[in-house]
């Protein structure tokens, strides 16, 4: 029987506003939309849009300091620039295709290029106010949805030239959201170091920076963990810092484009591990494997590109291959930038050469100890995520999917038999895989590497999330772990925690891991169901839902015992993360000493002291 044609009209033909569109297709403009919970979500994105206008007006050398300021879910930036220009205010933040940055001798090596920006902020946002000051006048206007609502005339002010944007992103785009104040100080932060000069603050709290990246550095690896001092490198358009950790394994890389922080790496940062492999190899004149020159490293790499070219309108990675104006191309510029000024460098400071050497010497010796054991892991994990499915994998590595799908794919590392077959059911299969794990992990802290490719959880688990060689490859953007809130799970959860920290702290430190939140109760009526996931959620239910009659009480005690079907509500679109994060000055040899090492007075102490507030809690209530 042939299948009935859809009906195919002019009335099918549709010509959406630029308001319209990207309210429609926010992700087109902003990447994927999340609650706050990643630091790649939707909301920070904004933030960004809006303080990299007046990072470029610090560029082009017009103000040296920007205040921003977060009241619940106001978000203010107010810079001190050259101030847009009054006549062309509401064209700037309203019309597509509009802006200052068409022009390269204006604005050469600027982030953003498209006049795209503070239009999709603007279109985003419930409340959008823009203002600016230029030689003793103002104008502002202030829009909802994108739709103006008011606008003034010209008035005179006293106020310093510049420019004031304040927004409150949309919940119908972005439900539920919050911001975390920590994503936002470490952009700040990142916004300094690279812009020495610059001053940044934040609700009352001063960021600067004298060093740049050298800065960026100092407060990501402690100075006990690195093997010899932060090499600082900086030329016209390009500025290099790296050093090696004592503790970490694997490449961890800060890469920045015109102010931009390239998340994904891209163009410039290839070349990077590139030139520094071929230094090394050419000042010690022995040709080292790659990737143990790169074992450990720690290095962070900004240049300027006029008009550069990236992969997404998020800018998180860089594809350009030429630095523009007749400059070279990008992959030449580093590697002659990097060959020159590290190999004198390295002949200038031969005790940083030698902590080099023995670097590479210790990490050869230690490849070649594994080489037989990673050769038996890679088999063996190839052959149990074939045939035992203990990797329930996603559509989004199979098929074709939007780039933006790949921002949301998630993994779920479960427990037991029961809590994975619930995930599974109930996941999305697009975008969210599974691993189970079976039994406890071992305690990683105090193990080498070996033990990840000689323990069958962690070979598997490390190749079901292609991390063996770093980041770069990294399968799911959200790593997240799905275990019990009873003592069982807590212990599992810390046991995991130890296994990332230890050999992946990178994970955590670029906001790839969280934990799972599920409800402890469910409290329900004839009429209704609610799902709480604390002691006073559960109270304020039983108030609730006890006028109407006598509710029914559950105390789910394990992942397992929901249900598929309730499932769904966990892992959905109210999904609730809570982001494993890291204090940047915190030592992980010192944090994995302290919890996961032999029993110390300190940590029995630390222990008796918090089981002490948890028991007055429970008393008071």
């Amino acid at each position: 029987m042939a299948k009935k044609q859809t009906a195919y009209t002019e009335d099918h033909i549709q010509s959406l506003d630029w308001k319209q569109h990207i309210r429609m297709r926010p992700g087109m403009y902003i990447g994927k939309l999340g609650d706050g919970s990643s630091p790649d979500d939707g909301i920070y994105i904004l933030v960004k849009e809006v303080l990299d206008n007046s990072i470029d007006e610090f560029v082009m050398g017009a103000g040296k300091s920007i205040t921003i300021q977060l009241d619940e879910n106001l978000v203010s930036v107010r810079d001190y620039g050259r101030g847009i220009p009054l006549g062309k205010l509401v064209d700037v933040v309203s019309k597509m295709n509009t802006g200052g940055k068409y022009d390269s001798r204006a604005f050469k090596k600027t982030v953003g290029l498209n006049g795209v920006g503070t239009k999709a902020v603007n279109a985003l946002s419930s409340h959008f106010k823009v203002q600016a000051f230029r030689d003793g006048q103002t104008k502002w206007a202030v829009f909802s949805r994108g739709e103006l609502i008011e606008e003034s005339g010209l008035e005179s002010t006293t106020q310093k030239n510049g420019t004031y944007v304040e927004f409150i992103p949309d919940s119908e785009i972005f439900p539920k959201y919050k911001f975390r104040t920590e994503y936002l100080v470490r952009m700040f932060k990142n916004y300094i170091y690279l812009n020495t000069g610059l001053t940044i603050r934040f609700n009352g709290e001063k960021f600067y920076s004298d060093n740049g990246l050298k800065d960026l550095l100092s407060e990501n690896i402690a100075e006990n963990d690195r093997r010899y001092p932060i090499i600082h490198l900086k030329g016209e358009d390009i500025e290099v810092a790296m050093t090696h950790s004592k503790t970490q394994y694997s490449e961890v890389y800060y890469s920045f484009v015109n102010g931009q922080h390239t998340t994904q790496g891209g163009t410039h940062q290839a070349a990077f591990r590139e030139a520094v492999v071929k230094t090394i190899r050419d000042f010690f004149g022995k040709n080292y494997d790659a990737s143990d020159i790169r074992k450990s490293i720690v290095a962070a790499i900004s240049i300027k590109v006029i008009e550069p070219v990236f992969e997404s309108q998020t800018k998180t990675k860089l594809g350009s291959t030429d630095m523009g104006d007749g400059l070279p191309t990008v992959r030449t510029y580093i590697n002659d930038f990097v060959k020159r000024e590290l190999d004198n460098y390295l002949h200038k400071n031969p005790d940083t050469a030698e902590a080099i050497l023995q670097k590479i010497v210790q990490a050869e010796r230690e490849r070649k100890e594994l080489s037989g054991i990673r050769k038996l892991a890679r088999e063996r994990a190839k052959k149990v995520s074939l045939h035992n499915k203990k990797l329930r994998d996603c559509r989004v590595h199979y098929n074709d999917l939007k780039k933006e799908n790949r921002l949301e794919s998630t993994l779920f590392i479960t427990e037991g038999d029961s809590a994975s077959g619930s995930i599974t059911k109930s996941r999305n299969v697009n975008t969210q895989a599974v691993f189970s794990l079976r039994g406890k992990p071992v305690n990683s802290y105090g193990l080498t590497k070996k033990v990840v490719y000689e323990n069958e959880e962690f070979n598997l688990l490390q190749a079901a999330l292609n991390i063996e060689d770093g980041l770069e490859n990294l399968r799911y953007n959200n790593i997240v772990i799905a275990t019990d809130a009873d003592v069982d799970g807590m212990h599992i959860r810390l046991l995991l925690l130890t296994f990332f920290l230890k050999f992946f702290p990178e994970l955590i430190k670029e906001g790839h891991l969280y934990i799972l939140e599920t409800p402890l109760f469910r409290v329900r009526n004839k009429q209704e169901t609610i799902y709480c996931y604390s002691e006073e959620e559960k109270q304020a239910a039983i108030a609730k839902l006890g006028k109407r009659g006598k509710p029914e009480i559950t105390r789910f005690k394990g992942l397992g015992e929901i249900s598929p079907n309730e499932f769904k509500h966990f892992i959905g679109k109210d999904i609730r993360l809570e982001p494993v994060m890291m204090e940047q000055d915190l030592s992980i040899e010192e944090l994995l000493n302290f919890y996961m090492g032999k029993n110390t007075p300190d940590r029995q102490r630390f222990i008796i002291d918090n089981l002490k507030v948890e028991l007055d809690v429970i008393e008071s209530e």
